[in-house]
């Protein structure tokens, strides 16, 4: 099913104009037909394309426009199949291209008025996941003449991706991270058609860009197998000693003694792999810039995670390109140069790292700034490494910290004299953000307040477009869904795309318009044309879960009302239950030593009860769809065999059934991002089966039940109330399914693992789970 949401109803006058515009101006169909086979110089070639390809399940292409037989929507629609490159699709359908279309959920129209049959086929997606007319595009059908060429309000890959320009600049920012009394400078990459056109910019704000320190990041990797410690109760979290020392002069900027019309530093090659939603629109007529940041190489500054100086440092690039800072040609000369190629439109794209400080400049309210694709964005750098007084990371990096992250792109080292001149500066540096992030403790301070950029939601200013995967256990959905919430009341338009995926891009999925969409977004954000994106592209877009290639289109994310489940002995019931249960957070030496190396394999022996440390309840098997949308909430009340103590929860799609992979498959087809430029995998969403699915996670420290910021007092076999949230999602269970809820303590991928003999009771008559359920 190829799912189209990035095409817009344009009027008859439109579409001919459009039609014009891009050659295919006839009302003869074999014109069209004939214009259509770019591949094909000659008229015998094309005949012979003609001849290979059926317009019945009767008789070839060439022998029906030989015979001069009319034009039918069966016949259009059957070679329109093959055009698109769906031809085994064509023949599992008999050769019905109608019932094809039909069953991909491509667009039908009657071929009474043949040029809007024709248009409507152009707007069309392909077998390999390009629109008709962008296919044509790449296969050389318009001349690269570095003009642009709008179609259905998307701009086609008209620009020469050839010959572009590959400059550097040194922005001056208005931080001094090192101190040496002078602003730093940052490189800027810049990636532009060579055209004479005002071109809008996406700016793509990446500290991995400029290179990554393997080793020394794996060596500064900190050890989770230790126990979880008692918090001091008089201990102050909301304590300000965690401040950075600010510096005592005030930082000087350079003296600017000339300007030049050019960059004097040019590159052949990016420092850092491209972003591929970046690759496509360059060959569509959008400058595209890369910076790593202060701390990274090539810039001055020192490497601080998420903190506002790096924020404001990648402010202050998006300045420049608004017309609005100085920027030199190089670190020394102090020769300014202006960005006279930029409309002074940006935008900031990019996923994980890259959208998170898309979205922390967003917070700034920079003049210039116009929109934010972010994708698997942190918005709250607490929530990355911690969560209710826990240190927590994120899955797939046990022991990475705020300071493990800086270490793997401080890419100042790759550069020897500049590590010699920053090594001791740089360890002190790191130093101080070890005790400041402060892993034995947890909680919520201000170091971490510094880094929350939900603080300043109010200042966005942008239309913002958020992209998440709901099985994202890295940057968990929280991430997106706390910053969807806060904006929900804000005057911005807003949209949301829910994925089935892990930490992945969506730009190269088959099954959704998703480029398109952003093509669309873009023209009426950075080129300032009425196309009505705001209305066409859908508030909600979701990844259905349970069936492939399934995108749906919803009104709010997070809206429903919670319905009760009580917890009893071994069950989830809709009355309320007595008892006590009980489960030892301990393993034996080798068993524990095992897991810790395999923590998807303790995963899944959790989940399928193989192991004593947890205790597990299940609903009754439904009999009919539910959804459950938004927030699930746990009510607990526990007491713990000594004075310290963590729960973990784990909800889980019981089922024997099958599931969509978190895993997009590769589908052996090459997207081009242009002409011969950038070639992409088109990737898809397929299903395996399996007996059960883990829909969400969460954790706390029983200390940190009041909050993240306050030390609760906790006494050994003292009961206690916990009330906290688990990852947010969208999740469709199925008839003949059933929820289960899994209390345990350790989470091998994600807590610390101290292995410690605490026993955990759990008071039945006052724990319960609030479920966000829809019922269809």
């Amino acid at each position: 099913m190829i799912n189209q949401y990035g095409r817009i109803a344009v009027d008859s006058a439109t579409e001919l104009e459009e039609l014009r515009a891009v050659g295919f101006n006839s009302e003869d169909f074999e014109t069209l037909l004939r214009r259509a086979l770019t591949n094909y110089k000659t008229y015998e070639a094309q005949n012979d394309w003609l001849r290979e390809h059926v317009a019945t399940d009767e008789q070839n292409i060439f022998l029906f426009l030989e015979t001069k037989q009319p034009l039918t929507q069966a016949v259009f629609y059957c070679i329109a199949a093959q055009l698109l490159g769906f031809t085994e699709a064509l023949a599992g359908n008999g050769y019905n291209g109608v019932a094809t279309f039909r069953q991909l959920g491509l667009p039908i129209a009657t071929v009474n008025n043949l040029r809007h049959a024709w248009y409507e086929l152009l707007n069309s997606h392909t077998n390999n996941g390009l629109l008709f007319i962008d296919e044509l595009a790449s296969q050389g059908y318009f001349e690269s003449n570095n003009h642009r060429l709008l179609f259905n309000g998307k701009s086609l890959p008209t620009y020469n991706t050839n010959d572009l320009i590959r400059e550097s600049v040194w922005v001056e920012t208005s931080v001094d991270t090192d101190n040496d009394g002078r602003f730093d400078l940052v490189q800027v990459d810049i990636i532009r058609p060579n055209t004479n056109e005002k071109l809008p910019v996406l700016f793509t704000a990446s500290p991995y860009y400029q290179g990554l320190n393997e080793k020394e990041n794996d060596a500064k990797v900190h050890d989770v197998n230790v126990p979880l410690t008692r918090k001091d109760t008089h201990q102050s979290a909301l304590s300000n000693l965690n401040q950075m020392e600010e510096t005592v002069a005030k930082p000087l900027a350079r003296q600017i003694n000339g300007y030049a019309e050019e960059a004097s530093v040019i590159f052949t090659q990016e420092a850092g792999k491209p972003v591929d939603l970046n690759q496509y629109f360059l060959s569509r007529g959008y400058a595209v810039v890369y910076a790593a940041g202060i701390g990274t190489r090539h810039s001055d500054g020192m490497q601080d995670t998420g903190s506002p100086e790096q924020v404001e440092s990648m402010k202050n690039v998006v300045e420049w390109l608004a017309g609005n800072r100085v920027a030199f040609t190089d670190r020394t000369s102090n020769i300014a140069i202006v960005a006279n190629w930029s409309n002074h439109n940006i935008a900031m794209t990019g996923r994980s790292y890259l959208g998170t400080l898309a979205t922390a400049v967003a917070t700034t309210g920079v003049s210039g700034l116009k929109t934010v694709i972010s994708e698997a964005a942190i918005s709250n750098w607490y929530q990355y490494y911690r969560d209710n007084g826990l240190v927590v990371a994120p899955g797939g990096f046990p022991g990475e910290d705020m300071d493990v992250l800086a270490e793997l792109v401080y890419s100042r080292i790759k550069d020897p004299a500049d590590w010699l001149k920053t090594k001791k500066q740089w360890d002190d540096f790191q130093a101080n953000t070890e005790k400041f992030t402060d892993r034995v403790n947890g909680n919520y301070d201000y170091y971490w307040d510094t880094r929350n950029y939900l603080n300043q939601v109010k200042n966005i200013k942008v239309d913002m477009i958020m992209v998440h995967g709901l099985n994202d256990w890295n940057v968990k959905p929280r991430q997106v869904y706390q910053l969807w919430s806060a904006l929900r009341d804000l005057p911005n338009v807003k949209k949301i795309y829910l994925h089935q995926g892990q930490h992945i891009y969506i730009n190269n999925n088959r099954s959704l318009d998703f480029s398109d969409q952003m093509n669309l977004w873009l023209t009426e954000k950075l080129l300032d044309k009425d196309v009505k994106a705001n209305e066409i592209l859908p508030t909600v877009t979701w990844q259905d879960n349970t069936t492939e290639d399934a995108w749906h289109v919803l009104d709010e994310w997070g809206a429903s009302k919670k319905g009760k489940y009580y917890i009893g002995n071994n069950v989830l019931t809709t009355n309320q239950n007595s008892g006590e249960l009980n489960f030892k957070d301990w393993l034996p030496e080798n068993q524990f030593a095992y897991y810790c190396e395999h923590f998807d394999k303790w995963r899944d022996d959790t989940i399928t009860g193989k192991l004593p440390t947890n205790q597990i309840f299940e609903s009754e098997t439904y009999t009919s769809e539910r959804t459950v949308d938004g927030e699930i909430l746990l009510n607990l009340r526990v007491k713990s065999s000594q004075n310290i103590g963590l729960i973990s929860a784990m909800v889980v799609d019981y089922g024997n059934d099958t599931y969509l992979k978190e895993t997009p498959t590769n589908q052996g087809v090459v997207i081009d991002r242009g002409v011969n430029f950038s070639p992409t995998d088109l990737m898809s969403f397929e299903s395996e089966k399996s007996a059960y699915k883990m829909i969400t996670i969460g954790h706390i420290n029983l200390q940190n039940r009041t909050s993240p910021r306050q030390n609760d007092d906790l006494w050994p076999n003292q009961y206690v109330d916990l009330h906290f949230e688990l990852q947010p999602t969208y999740y469709k269970m199925r008839p003949g399914h059933q929820l289960g809820l899994i209390i345990y303590a350790t989470d091998f991928e994600m807590t610390i693992r101290g292995n410690q003999s605490i026993a955990y009771t759990i008071d039945l008559s006052k724990s319960s789970l609030d479920v966000p359920f829809t019922c269809k």
